[in-house]
């Protein structure tokens, strides 16, 4: 084969590797499909023919402006910190931290950089290309059981030709090496004072250093296929993981001007011979003073890189001398001699149920799977503390207790997220079993939820372990964090897996395609909206946002239940029915629809005459415009205020026990305030109003969304006691913290009697009676 020949393979192979990546993002970024109005799945034949392309390059576009930035400020961080140091303490004192790099930026444009300042670049771009090279080996790919080059040996190209397009299409496509290398390579070439050549001498360099990242991971995955069973594959792909995660954030500390750890020592004492190295080089080359230097030192780096790939090619011929197939097969390895020792070791006792004792099993045997779901979440929130320098003794867990909190949510909730996740993704082709099982499927996958829950509990309490053994003193707001770190891993656990639901793509071709990444970043949102109840002014607010979360597990849960028997269809969908996520979101924009209102009305806010009015139209908006999408979509189970059939008013002789009950506690609850600083000492001021609004209105609106809507949810994911309670915690966080116990038990009647009655006239009449004794009350007394 000739040298046009071989080029061009080269070039075809490498264009193949780019394609499937692209397909890949293609498919992870954007996959779900478009549906018509009936909801059947559009047709994929024209599929191809789209603008996704654009948005994948706005995306990637956007982070590489993000990781341009960052690289940025650490050059300048570091400049500051080696060479400039009275200076920039003083600007970031008296000014800004962004007036402080304006200073140091000019500065470095006209000093160049210093030796100091050298070395601890060449440790930056030292660690990018370690990330670069061990984040495409932590993949699966490795220890998967196919190998493409296994059948691309078979194309009529000769073995180094077939070697040389390996390690180029892997040098580029290798988008986290690029993200890695490009960014930190063009902050260094601007400030080398190269200008608008700097994008291109930064490729130039990172390409360079791409190649021999690839021909690592080459030689690493092609050696290490060849001499060890996919058990040990997997294993090494786990030890890979651990240590990326802390090189990269040891590389990124550098952009936090506050970092004092010690990776600044490790950056001011790295040792100048390292220049002499290819990332040392790359540096010297992209920041030399003079462009004789700069040649010199690009001229050694091609003459350094030149070498180890011919070196490289040589041990990957003597790798492949004897084929691409071992000896035997790969998984073979101490198989007979495991099974032996299961079966000569009969288990005494068991944990769990069978499903649970399987995932165990499995989770011991991939430890890849073990490493990234258990052990990576503490190394990624330890490293980002260490380096940031905000966590520098473990005493501080002590110390700070809301920080102990947060550390020990923040590792469980990451737990979740790499485990309770991916519990229909673990399954991979194999999903379909699931549904021969004689169970339904979301009962399998409820069981997987708890024994996830139990592992990612463990955490915080290990962190509260070691925290209390460095507590001055112990005190109660201690206790709340505890309780509710404590309370929200079990509802994190059920949120992880009805996202995962929705993540899940069974139909997808590629692994990496079968997630889709936007439910993952939602599930970060919603962990970062519970640490506002670590950070609640008091118990009450603490207590709203651990009620509202637990309700919006089980509105995603009860979603997830819906989806799972069509999730393997790619055309069918759920019948429509009403669901607790409709009462949740019928509740959330009643109370927005009654603010603006009232801002559009330009009256008070808690101004009577505005506030009725306010009530009213956003609950007569909220009821027909839920009635109308109920009525579009033919929902079944919607709530009714009249049962036809037996009359308009059968069933409402459940209203009068339930009427007294809350009426009884409401009063007794009422006499004993009477003494108290939350006792009224005004008499309400404009009774027809007061009892248009709490008689008539908040009757009317106010059960059709807590009972219709929420209790009816709730009703189809258990029993009536516990959806009752859960209904009526949800209708008292909405109300006054004086008023939240008996309005409590107002919802617990309510429940009851729509229960009994299955229409909504029986708790609208509870409820009204009850309002009407508290206002009778007010006037009374």
């Amino acid at each position: 084969m000739n040298g046009r020949s071989s080029a061009g393979a080269i070039w075809l192979l490498a264009r193949l590797r780019l394609l499937r990546l692209l397909n890949m993002t293609a498919a992870v970024q954007f996959s779900g499909g478009k549906r018509n109005a009936e909801g059947k799945s559009r047709a994929a034949s024209r599929g191809k023919k789209s603008s996704r392309w654009l948005l994948g390059l706005i995306v990637g576009a956007a982070m590489l402006f993000a990781f341009t930035t960052m690289m940025r400020t650490s050059v300048l961080n570091l400049h500051c910190k080696f060479d400039s140091t009275q200076r920039c303490v003083k600007l970031a004192a008296t000014h800004s931290a962004e007036r402080m790099h304006e200073m140091a930026s000019a500065h470095l444009h006209a000093n160049h950089f210093s030796p100091a300042l050298a070395a601890a670049a060449t440790l930056m771009l030292l660690l990018m290309w370690l990330v670069s090279f061990l984040l495409p080996l932590a993949s699966k790919e490795m220890a998967q059981a196919d190998w493409d080059l296994e059948w691309l040996v078979t194309l009529p190209v000769e073995r180094g030709t077939l070697l040389w397009a390996r390690v180029l299409e892997r040098s580029i496509a290798n988008p986290t090496g690029i993200l890695a290398l490009w960014p930190l390579c063009m902050v260094l070439a601007w400030y080398g004072n190269h200008g608008g050549w700097a994008p291109l001498l930064g490729a130039a360099a990172a390409f360079a250093l791409l190649m021999l990242a690839a021909l690592m991971r080459t030689l690493a995955d092609t050696g290490l296929r060849l001499s060890l069973p996919a058990s040990q594959l997997r294993n090494l792909q786990a030890l890979a993981s651990v240590l990326s995660m802390p090189l990269m954030y040891v590389g990124i500390s550098y952009s936090t001007w506050s970092n004092n750890s010690f990776t600044l020592d490790w950056a001011r004492s790295f040792p100048a011979w390292t220049l002499w190295t290819p990332p040392g080089l790359a540096v010297q080359a992209l920041t030399a003073a003079t462009t004789t230097a700069a040649l010199q030192a690009a001229a050694l780096l091609c003459a350094q890189v030149g070498a180890l790939l011919l070196a490289g090619m040589a041990v990957l011929r003597h790798q492949l001398r004897g084929g691409v197939l071992a000896s035997g097969a790969r998984e073979a390895a101490r198989r007979g001699k495991s099974a032996a020792a299961a079966t000569a070791s009969p288990q005494r006792w068991r944990i769990g149920t069978v499903l649970q004792r399987r995932e165990l099993m499995l989770l011991g045997r991939d430890r890849n799977f073990l490493v990234q779901s258990l052990l990576i979440p503490v190394v990624l929130i330890v490293s980002q503390l260490l380096v940031s320098g905000r966590f520098s003794s473990i005493t501080l867990l002590g110390q700070n207790q809301q920080m102990m909190a947060a550390i020990a949510f923040g590792i469980g909730s990451y737990v979740l997220l790499l485990s309770a996740f991916q519990s229909l993704n673990t399954e991979g082709n194999a999903l379909w079993m699931l549904y021969t099982f004689p169970r339904p499927i979301s009962a399998l996958l409820k069981e997987k939820a708890q024994l996830w829950g139990v592992l990612a509990m463990l955490y915080p309490l290990l962190v509260f372990a070691i925290g209390l053994a460095y507590t001055p003193s112990f005190n109660w707001p201690l206790l709340g964090y505890i309780a509710i770190v404590l309370a929200g891993i079990p509802i994190y656990a059920l949120i992880a897996v009805s996202l995962g639901v929705f993540a899940s793509d069974p139909q997808a071709q590629e692994t990496q395609a079968r997630v889709r990444p936007a439910y993952a970043y939602l599930y970060m949102l919603l962990c970062g909206l519970y640490t506002y109840a670590l950070y609640a002014g008091d118990w009450l607010q603490a207590l709203a946002i651990i009620i509202l979360t637990a309700a919006l597990a089980l509105a995603l849960w009860q979603k997830a239940q819906d989806t799972l028997p069509f999730l393997l269809d790619p055309g069918a969908a759920p019948p429509a029915r009403v669901a607790l996520s409709d009462g949740l979101i019928a509740a959330m924009l009643f109370f927005v629809l009654q603010h603006l209102v009232a801002m559009l009305m330009g009256g008070a806010p808690g101004r009577l005459s505005t506030a009725t009015f306010a009530f009213a139209i956003a609950g007569g908006t909220v009821y027909a415009l839920v009635r109308y999408l109920y009525w579009r979509h033919k929902t079944a189970g919607i709530p009714v205020i009249f049962i036809r059939q037996s009359g308009a008013w059968a069933g409402t002789v459940h209203a009068l026990p339930a009427a007294l009950a809350a009426c009884a506690f409401g009063a007794l609850y009422m006499w004993l305030l009477r003494d108290t600083p939350w006792w009224p000492r005004q008499r309400p001021h404009g009774l027809h109003l007061v009892l248009l609004l709490t008689v008539l209105a908040a009757p009317l609106f106010e059960e059709f969304i807590f009972r219709g809507l929420i209790f009816g949810g709730l009703r189809r994911l258990g029993g009536a006691l516990p959806a009752a309670a859960a209904s009526a915690a949800l209708f008292a966080i909405v109300h006054p913290a004086v008023s939240m116990a008996p309005v409590f038990v107002l919802g617990v009647c309510t429940a009851w009697a729509y229960e009994r009655s299955k229409s909504l006239l029986a708790p609208m009449l509870v409820h009204a009676t009850y309002n009407a004794m508290v206002v009778g009350v007010q006037v009374a007394l």
